[in-house]
């Protein structure tokens, strides 16, 4: 048998070499976009982690604040409370006890909002909320990665299996799932919906 027998026998068996050649093609594109999608949703799923522990970190901090800044008001009315039961107190321990008292306040003030250092309540709320925002964005992008991963994945298996049977049915479904796959992994980055 001869080359060109071959090739009219190919032919004849509906085998078309430019259809196994463009389904490969589609399948390395396919492949490609899968790679891209599966480190976005290997970011999304680092950022979801990141941003929930700083956010928590965030809330632990503004916790302890809250309870020193208890604390501090709770000494601070105490001291003043003991000033009025013992109004003969001599001149320097009222005096020492004025400024501690004076010092609780003012550092319960500064608890609750120090912009220079970004460590008062108010900043640290602001700094939790912020996390959330993020993590949120993530938890939202994450399962779109997910829906394009196994999409892609699935439209990669149609058209191998294409190439092997010979169907354009397996290819044109394999295309479809692809392309559907790629618009989830495009969601999944832009977020246009969801």
């Amino acid at each position: 048998m001869e080359a060109h027998e071959t090739s009219e026998l190919i032919e004849e068996a509906g085998e078309d070499p430019h259809q196994k050649n463009r389904a490969a093609l589609t399948i390395a594109i396919f492949a490609m976009v899968l790679a891209i999608t599966s480190l976005g949703g290997s970011n999304a799923g680092k950022d979801i982690t990141q941003e929930n522990i700083l956010a928590a970190n965030s809330y632990a901090f503004y916790q302890a604040k809250s309870i020193r800044q208890t604390s501090l008001k709770i000494a601070a009315a105490d001291m003043e409370l003991q000033l009025l039961r013992e109004p003969g107190m001599n001149a320097a321990a009222k005096e020492a006890m004025l400024k501690k008292i004076d010092d609780y306040k003012k550092t319960v003030e500064r608890y609750e909002s120090e912009p220079e250092k970004g460590e008062g309540k108010k900043e640290l709320l602001e700094r939790a909320k912020a996390h959330e925002m993020v993590r949120d964005q993530a938890l939202r992008q994450d399962p779109w990665f997910d829906y394009a991963e196994g999409a892609l994945q699935i439209a990669i298996v149609l058209l191998s299996v294409s190439i092997i049977g010979s169907l354009p049915a397996l290819y044109f479904g394999g295309l479809g799932l692809g392309l559907l796959g790629t618009l989830c992994a495009l969601n999944g980055f832009f977020l246009f919906y969801g």
